[in-house]
């Protein structure tokens, strides 16, 4: 299989992977493909945050069967590896690390990534060359820049690669249901650095590598803090709401991930101007998150306004009357996610890695039990087409059951905070009076300056 060339294998198992996608999110949202040029060479450079669902968050929300360069050291395992991976369309690009001796493997890289340009087909490679598995965009390398312009150079500068900066956003890195939102910026032609390239090759290195960099930043959550990471983090997640109300918008995933996108730049120039109002700000945030997690509590469930018991109640009924709908999703799904999860988060101790070995496993495991389910079953089903829709509404009852499950928690949270309303007076209105003081705190730090 030659990488440049469309693969019906390749197309067949990424339609099976989109369905996978589709019931492992919640939702997913795609902004900026009018952006990607078409008939053009291009390079996808996304930032990096976790792991495989980086590349299926580009491959799988755009047509091509794109070319992604990653590290050596997982090639050589075994010919079915290498199999496996080039059947994927993964290339290895070889470091100092990797021993001096190999650095001259990446000619046949290069090749082959000139090759996959010249017909207008796709790499993609991430620019940070790691991931991070925080919200905070780690150094650029020289690998993006290093391998357009050798690509232009050999060519006599004709290929006119577009260079196209991705932003993926996840609401959780890890958990099931949760959104992902990638935005595609406007290309950088790569032809606009060429006479810089021509005379002084490591100016336009950088030149490049800050290009692609500043492109990216607008695409994702950035914050930037290495003191205060984790706290900014929680004030994001506390008070974000809060903070997109105040600006008088809809309370959409778009519009909270551009609200919160001002939010940590605000923060991030807190700490530039004022450090010791940052760190008051940052103990505030710890020590709130600190109180509701003593008492299982989320943050939205804290407020003075919410009345927590009229919802509660009509979440019972609607639980009460979906509960078989949630059994029969439940107990025919329940096996194989309950063994992914269990055998995940025993054997892979980076959290980053959890959701491609959740995927991995999925895309493997619920078919297998799906069919020995429809062979257990078969002989009370009258026929083939009993079967058929037996089959089909296996995984689309899993997905019901987990939103089952989540009405369920927050009907839950209602009733906790709740009991703690009627039986701790006292603490419920600790909770408030510290969310009062750090929301004040914020409004005051926060507003004195507007980005």
């Amino acid at each position: 299989m030659k990488y440049e060339k469309w693969s019906i294998g390749y197309w067949l198992l990424k339609e099976y992977i989109r369905f996978a996608d589709w019931l492992i999110h919640k939702k997913i949202i795609i902004r900026g493909k009018e952006h990607i040029p078409h008939h053009k060479p291009l390079v996808f450079a996304p930032n990096h945050q976790n792991a495989l669902s980086d590349p299926m968050a580009v491959l799988l929300n755009t047509k091509y069967q794109p070319v992604w360069l990653a590290r050596a050291d997982i090639f050589g395992k075994s010919k079915i590896t290498d199999f496996i991976l080039k059947f994927l369309k993964i290339m290895p690009v070889y470091r100092l690390r990797d021993g001096k001796e190999n650095l001259e493997k990446n000619e046949q890289t290069f090749e082959h990534s000139i090759r996959v340009l010249e017909n207008d087909f796709a790499l993609a490679l991430f620019p940070e060359a790691a991931h991070s598995g925080k919200r905070q965009m780690l150094a650029h390398k020289k690998a993006v820049p290093r391998i357009v312009f050798m690509a232009e150079e050999r060519t006599g500068n004709q290929l006119d690669i577009q260079i196209v900066p991705t932003g993926i956003y996840y609401s959780h890195y890890w958990k099931f249901n949760r959104t992902v939102i990638v935005h595609f910026g406007k290309p950088i032609p790569v032809k606009d650095f060429l006479q810089a390239y021509d005379r002084n090759p490591s100016a336009a290195f950088i030149d490049l590598k800050n290009r692609i960099r500043e492109s990216i930043l607008p695409l994702v959550i950035d914050i930037q803090s290495k003191t205060f990471y984790e706290e900014f983090e929680s004030i994001r997640t506390i008070y974000g709401r809060y903070y997109l109300k105040q600006q008088h918008k809809r309370t959409t995933h778009l519009n909270r991930f551009y609200s919160d996108q001002k939010l940590v730049r605000k923060l991030d120039e807190l700490e530039a101007r004022d450090p010791k109002a940052a760190k008051d700000l940052a103990d505030l945030a710890r020590n709130y998150s600190r109180s509701i997690e003593q008492h299982h509590l989320r943050p939205w469930l804290i407020s003075r306004r919410k009345k927590h018991l009229p919802p509660a109640i009509l979440s019972t009924i609607l639980l009460l009357v979906t509960l078989p709908v949630f059994l029969y999703g439940f107990l025919l799904n329940a096996i194989p996610f309950f063994l992914i999860d269990k055998v995940v988060r025993q054997k892979v101790k980076d959290p980053t890695f959890w959701s491609t070995f959740f995927l991995i496993g999925g895309i493997v495991l619920f078919p297998l039990f799906y069919l020995i389910e429809l062979f257990a079953v078969a002989w009370l089903l009258p026929g083939a087409w009993a079967w058929l829709i037996f089959l089909i509404s296996l995984p689309f009852a899993g997905k019901l059951a987990f939103q089952w499950y989540r009405v369920f928690r927050k009907t839950q949270g209602r009733y906790r905070i709740l009991r703690l309303k009627w039986v701790k007076p006292n603490v419920y209105q600790h909770l408030l009076q510290e969310k009062g003081h750090l929301f004040r705190m914020l409004n005051r730090w926060i507003h004195q300056h507007k980005v």
